[in-house]
């Protein structure tokens, strides 16, 4: 009960809002180049995101599921769609439209060669965990890195984000949505291992072993940072033309 109770003030105190963010791209730019199964990274502004910013030395703390106004996610009184799920610190894995992310920095991660099967499955993975709690033992973990300590060298850093409870009706964002893809074997950051061939007609050959990384240890970056997503930047994908900007007359660069 004192646990839960800490954990509420914990997420509260934690995701109050201590930085601004400056969107890169235009609304309607970003609503057009979502595509079901993509995944968006948030360059967020809280305590929490300054923490995992600074714990995985990236721009990007946060990362939220695209699955589309078709998914049957729930409809805001407004009348906009949920097109987004996410691990959220105060309400859990939950729905949220698109506009909830409007005037933030994000990055569009898209997944390659998925079919519409693969969507499905990931979109029911998806779905099937709302309403299930964030793994408030990680934020306990994170909200130690704010306080004045000594640096911590970086190749601990990612296994300070593995320190969760292992329950699995509790997630962080971005273990969450590893684990979505995961359901259908679509690499993100693998472990991969180079074995000979064992064609003896070819003893130099070599093979790559792909071994799946445990949920827990990947993070917002890593979905940037995987060879096996495409980044999309909203503003070049509308036949962008610098020649086309209208910039202020007679002001010095610098």
């Amino acid at each position: 009960m004192i646990r839960e109770w800490l954990s509420r003030c914990l997420a509260a105190f934690l995701t109050r809002r201590v930085e601004t963010s400056l969107s890169t791209s235009n609304f309607e730019s970003l609503q057009k180049s979502l595509r079901p199964g993509d995944v968006l990274l948030v360059d967020g502004g809280t305590r929490i995101a300054v923490a995992i910013k600074y714990i995985t030395q990236s721009t990007w703390s946060h990362a939220a599921l695209y699955l589309g106004p078709d998914a049957g996610l729930p409809v805001s009184d407004s009348g906009e769609p949920h097109v987004l799920i996410e691990a959220d610190v105060e309400a859990g894995i939950r729905t949220l439209p698109l506009s909830f992310y409007e005037h933030d920095h994000t990055r569009i991660c898209h997944p390659l060669g998925l079919a519409q099967p693969d969507i499905d499955n990931i979109s029911d993975y998806a779905r099937s965990r709302i309403g299930h709690q964030y793994d408030m033992k990680n934020v306990f973990d994170l909200a130690r890195y704010l306080l004045p300590v000594p640096p911590v060298p970086s190749k601990y850093r990612r296994r300070m984000l593995a320190f969760g409870s292992g329950d699995p009706t509790r997630a962080i964002c971005s273990s969450f949505i590893a684990q979505a893809f995961q359901t259908i074997r679509y690499p993100i950051l693998p472990i991969i291992k180079t074995l000979p061939s064992d064609d003896p007609r070819c003893l130099r050959c070599k093979r790559e072993l792909f071994h799946i990384r445990h949920h827990s240890l990947f993070t917002p970056r890593d979905f940037d940072s995987s060879p096996y997503f495409q980044v999309i930047k909203p503003s070049l994908s509308d036949d962008f033309d610098f020649r086309t900007l209208d910039w202020k007359e007679h002001e010095k660069a610098g």
